[in-house]
């Protein structure tokens, strides 16, 4: 890769700073105060209808001419299998009766959808200039697709294997996504978590690997580490925990709690809230359940009974139940504007 690459010449921005979507804790106002900042806001779209989606564009195209990101997923939609489900419930059996919920009281959750071309042709008219990936990339006639528009594509690799993958089947870029990181691990090449490495292991090594810029993600809460992760050969950081505080964001009274708490001090790598891999605040479901079970249906399956108890425990004012995602340092959270921390977190110079 050029010397010559940083954020300013790949993506058009003015701050190495990428903010992570986060689905469930934002909308376009977070995205459009990042981008209008100088850095790159992101949009999560995998739980967005296509026309939550569309209406979201004219939301951010209508309010930054800066560049922007929209995310998605890209997993294999699951077969349902219903022993797999009996014994996830059963799993779940002794909070459902301590809330008087019945198998009739879960509801269909919240559709996690994967990237598709009925979705390309929701958001091909406003042409996005970068798109980004979790789980893989989408087949490469869509990949050629989004090409052809301009668009340039990210994804999250969690391993050298997975970012050589996502290299030679048409990523302009690489997340290298580090054990650090909250939320779901973007891991699609095996589901052994002993595979998983540190933030400042494995830029230098994605680095290394490959002949595409990389960007960093895992753990960054300040200027200096921002400024580190840059001097290990990333062209940007993405931040996603230390914008959780944030004024623009949608986080929950009892996420917000959770993050100011000692309990953030306490996270780890589990499946029980979705069927995945992800970090969490621990709570009463990752501490009685997993964090990680044998018996969870394939992602985003496993949501649905969680949500059901997810619901009536937050209505009791209780997180017991809630995907608390939180990255193992949310020492940089504030409670300011996006795009004030946006200027914090720049190092000097840039």
């Amino acid at each position: 890769m050029s010397k010559t690459i940083n954020a300013n010449t790949f993506f058009g921005i003015k701050r190495p700073i990428i903010q992570a979507p986060m689905a469930g804790v934002q909308d376009s106002e977070l995205t459009i105060a990042v981008s209008n900042a100088g850095g790159l806001g992101s949009l999560p779209c995998a739980m967005l209808s296509k026309e939550q989606i569309h209406d979201e564009l004219i939301n951010i195209t209508g309010a930054t001419a800066n560049p922007f990101n929209l995310n998605f997923f890209c997993h294999q939609a699951p077969t349902p299998n219903a022993e797999r489900e009996a014994k996830w419930r059963d799993a779940l059996q002794p909070f459902f009766t301590q809330y008087k919920l019945a198998n009739s009281d879960i509801g269909a959750g919240f559709a996690r959808e994967p990237f598709s071309s009925e979705i390309a042709d929701i958001i091909e008219p406003f042409k996005p200039p970068v798109l980004s990936f979790h789980f893989g990339l989408p087949t490469p006639t869509l990949v050629k697709r989004i090409k052809e528009w301009g668009g340039l594509i990210i994804a999250s690799a969690t391993t050298v294997k997975e970012a050589l993958w996502l290299e030679a089947n048409g990523a302009d870029a690489i997340i290298a996504q580090g054990l650090e990181a909250g939320g779901h691990r973007g891991m699609f090449l095996s589901k052994d978590l002993s595979t998983q490495v540190g933030t400042l292991s494995l830029i230098p090594q994605i680095v290394s690997a490959v002949n595409i810029p990389v960007i960093a993600a895992g753990g960054f809460s300040n200027a200096k580490a921002v400024s580190a992760a840059l001097s290990f050969g990333a062209i940007a950081v993405q931040l996603g925990t230390t914008y959780l505080l944030c004024n623009e964001t949608k986080t929950s009274s009892l996420h917000r709690a959770a993050i100011k708490s000692e309990g953030s001090q306490h996270t780890a790598i589990t499946n029980v809230f979705s069927g995945r891999p992800a970090r969490s605040i621990v709570n009463r479901l990752v501490r009685e359940v997993g964090p990680i079970s044998t018996e969870t249906p394939e992602f985003p399956l496993a949501a649905t009974a969680v949500g059901a108890l997810k619901q009536v425990a937050e209505a009791n004012n209780s997180s017991d139940f809630s995907s608390l995602w939180c990255g193992q340092n949310a020492t940089g959270c504030k409670e300011i504007s996006a795009a004030e921390l946006t200027l914090e977190l720049t190092p000097e110079g840039y």
